[in-house]
C-alpha cells in the first residue's frame, strides 16, 4: 500500500495525464479545421494514448488499495496556431510531464517506496520516447518551414504513423481522421 502522499500525488498524475488527452484532442480538432488529416490523426492517436497513461496509473492506485480522485481537467490552449507551433507546444508539454513524472520517481525514492518507483519507470521511458519522437517531427518541420510541399510531406507521415498505432489495436480506427 502506498502513502496517502504518494497516493495524492499519482492522483495529480492521472489528472494530468488526462489533461494531456484533451490538449491533444483540441490539437486534432485544430489540424483537422486546418486541412491536415494526418496530423490530425497523428494528435488524436496521442490522445487515446494520454487516456491510456491516466488508466494505468488508475489502476495502479486501485491495485495498491488508494482512492482515486478525479480532479477538474483545464481547458486546452484556444489559440489558432501553425503545425509549427503545435507542435513546439507539444514538445513544451512533453517536457512539462517528464518533470512530473520525474517528480514522482523522486518522490517514490524519498519514500523508499519501491513498488511505485518500480513502476514509474515505464513513464520514465516513455517520456524518453515521447520527446525524442515530438523533437524529430519538429527537426524535420523547422528544415522546412510552413512551405506546403513539406508540410503535406510531413501531414502523409504523422498520418501514416496513426495508423500504425491503430493497425497494432492500439486504438480504433474509425476515430481518425478520414
Amino acid at each position: 500500500m502506498i502513502s496517502n502522499d504518494m497516493a495524492s500525488r499519482m492522483n495529480a498524475q492521472v489528472n494530468m495525464e488526462l489533461c494531456s488527452a484533451y490538449f491533444y484532442l483540441a490539437f486534432s480538432s485544430r489540424a483537422e479545421s486546418g486541412s491536415l488529416k494526418g496530423t490530425s490523426s497523428w494528435f488524436m492517436a496521442k490522445y487515446f494514448e494520454e487516456q491510456a497513461h491516466a488508466m494505468k496509473i488508475y489502476r495502479y492506485l486501485k491495485d495498491q488499495d488508494a482512492d482515486v480522485e478525479l480532479r477538474s481537467i483545464a481547458a486546452p490552449p484556444t489559440d489558432d496556431l501553425t503545425a509549427l507551433q503545435m507542435l513546439e507546444a507539444t514538445l513544451a508539454h512533453e517536457r512539462d510531464v517528464t518533470a512530473a513524472i520525474n517528480g514522482l520517481v523522486d518522490h517514490a525514492l524519498s519514500e523508499k517506496d519501491h513498488a511505485s518507483n518500480v513502476f514509474l519507470q515505464w513513464f520514465v521511458t516513455e517520456q524518453i520516447e515521447e520527446e525524442a519522437t515530438v523533437s524529430e517531427i519538429l527537426g524535420r518541420l523547422r528544415l522546412f518551414g510552413d512551405r506546403p510541399e513539406g508540410l503535406l510531406m510531413l501531414d502523409k507521415e504523422l498520418g501514416e504513423m496513426a495508423a500504425t498505432v491503430a493497425q497494432a489495436g492500439a486504438i480504433d480506427p474509425t476515430v481518425l481522421s478520414a
